[in-house]
């Protein structure tokens, strides 16, 4: 090209379209928060936001910030479009209230339940309008040792010395108050035994032989497992097969 100066300006529109191309293909599932950030927005939510929209972020008098509802509203547009949601309208008596940070901090903790991982630089508001929000996926669920609250489903059945066990149950996995279904729902029987602690306010002798569902406090004492229950509830009137 005989243009020099043409020539550097359209090398620099080339420049400039591929960029934003690159800017655009950044999405929340890159890891764009840290998790002290997203540590801090957790501490900023349950003051500010919890009571609307409840700790687990799946809605009270406020609307779910996660799951379905949030890849409807949020996926496909810019996180700066989350964020203005929540600076401009939140907490709901004082919206805008809270500095710049602790919103962006907010926003860090609800990818962070969305199932977005961490990264190693914080987000910042001039990366707000280059990063696309995706529809969220699940979050792991915690590990399962000693002392978790878990949920399992399996055989009631009457053990020695006036105890009552839950047998034939599956693997017990990490209980989710906000699950729609519980997890251990659907799943087959297994070969774990548990003795059921306070099964006897739970009227055992009428559920004898039914497969229960049974949410609780895990209790790893070496060969005899044990739950301490706080939902207790018939599955089928008959042992799964």
């Amino acid at each position: 090209m005989k243009n020099p100066a043409l020539a550097a300006v359209l090398a620099g529109s080339w420049l400039a379209v591929v960029a934003g191309a690159q800017e655009l293909t950044t999405t929340v599932a890159d890891g764009v928060y840290t998790e002290a950030q997203a540590s801090r927005g957790a501490a900023a939510y349950e003051f500010a936001c919890a009571g609307c929209h409840r700790a687990d972020l799946s809605g009270n008098s406020g609307p779910a910030l996660k799951a379905q509802r949030f890849a409807q509203v949020y996926a496909g547009k810019d996180l700066k479009t989350l964020y203005s949601k929540i600076a401009d309208t939140m907490p709901r008596n004082t919206p805008g209230s809270l500095t710049g940070e602790v919103y962006l901090d907010v926003v860090a903790h609800v990818l962070k339940e969305n199932g977005f991982k961490a990264g190693a630089r914080e987000l910042t508001p001039a990366a707000l309008e280059s990063i696309r929000v995706v529809p969220g996926q699940p979050k792991p669920a915690p590990p399962v040792g000693d002392f978790s609250y878990v949920e399992v489903v399996g055989c009631l059945t009457a053990g020695p010395r006036h105890t009552w066990m839950l047998t034939r149950a599956g693997d017990p996995v990490a209980a989710v108050p906000s699950a729609v279904a519980p997890a251990a729902m659907d799943r087959p029987p297994g070969t774990q035994t548990f003795q059921l602690l306070d099964a006897m306010a739970y009227a055992p002798d009428d559920h004898q032989g039914q497969t229960i569902y049974v949410r609780g406090l895990l209790i790893k004492l070496a060969g005899e497992p044990r739950l301490a229950i706080s939902t207790f509830e018939t599955v089928s009137p008959t042992c799964r097969d």
